[in-house]
């Protein structure tokens, strides 16, 4: 059930939405061109064999970039013009517009607080032609291409999950492997006395396992596959994860007031 402090905060943010947003022409932009880009680099693939391997290693390091960008940058203050910009938007905006008490939206409007604004793709768009015409010198065209094309069609499927994380549940959400999976990981990420330490990916939570930062206790499979299921959730987390859930009052924009006890725990 929302809170009085999240139901404020929310009208706030929904007041402050210029009248000209378009939360479909935001997304269609950020589809349009992020597809656009991939379906021309196919197009200039010649007889690409064993240079879509490469796929696996760019996946694996953009799932920890993601992992490293979420932790480090978008719940760490850092004094830097973009990097403070983002964590206002994220920790300050996105965590008290959503938590685990109602981690959802009504409206196309609310498109503003869900994806990232287009100069995210922009800029991704800048690194991975940079990272591609270094691949392609040092191997050839064909490795350059895919990279790209791995590289935004991650971006890609990090705001489909994290839309699908976002919206009212439904059969899709609730039965679709990996998006059911991810949608339980990231509303739990939402929960305000551990969003600042735990379940920092939004795609797969790879990383996370990897890095031992996810809520679950499973190995990598049951982690990939563990659904909407509560079962494994770290019972040394379940109190502070209910404490926060029934009361707000040690919460700031900049995350939770905390317990000596629970910085022990969380560390």
């Amino acid at each position: 059930m929302i809170s009085e402090r999240q139901r404020r905060f929310r009208e706030k943010y929904q007041s402050e939405i210029s009248p000209m947003y378009s939360g479909l022409l935001h997304i269609g932009v950020i589809y349009a061109a992020g597809l656009g880009a991939i379906y021309y680099c196919l197009s200039q693939l010649q007889d690409a064999r064993w240079e879509w391997l490469i796929a696996v290693p760019v996946f694996l390091a953009g799932n920890l970039v993601e992992w490293a960008m979420h932790k480090y940058v978008m719940h760490r203050k850092v004094d830097v013009f973009a990097l403070r910009a983002i964590y206002d938007r994220h920790t300050r905006q996105h965590h008290q517009y959503f938590t685990d008490n109602e981690p959802t939206i009504d409206t196309v409007k609310e498109f503003r607080i869900v994806f990232f604004p287009w100069r995210v793709l922009a800029v991704l768009g800048v690194g991975g032609l940079g990272l591609g015409f270094v691949t392609s010198q040092l191997i050839n065209p064909n490795a350059g291409y895919i990279l790209f094309i791995t590289m935004v069609g991650q971006y890609l499927v990090y705001e489909a999950f994290h839309y699908c994380c976002h919206v009212k549940d439904n059969a899709f959400v609730r039965n679709m492997p990996f998006i059911n999976t991810i949608r339980r990981h990231h509303t739990a990420h939402h929960n305000q006395g551990i969003m600042m330490h735990y379940n920092m990916n939004l795609t797969f939570p790879i990383a996370d396992w990897f890095m031992g930062t996810s809520d679950l206790r499973r190995g990598l499979v049951g982690q990939l596959f563990n659904g909407y299921s509560n079962r494994h959730v770290k019972k040394e987390l379940a109190p502070i994860i209910q404490r926060f859930r029934a009361d707000d009052s040690r919460v700031t924009l900049d995350g939770p007031q905390l317990t000596d006890d629970e910085r022990r725990v969380l560390a």
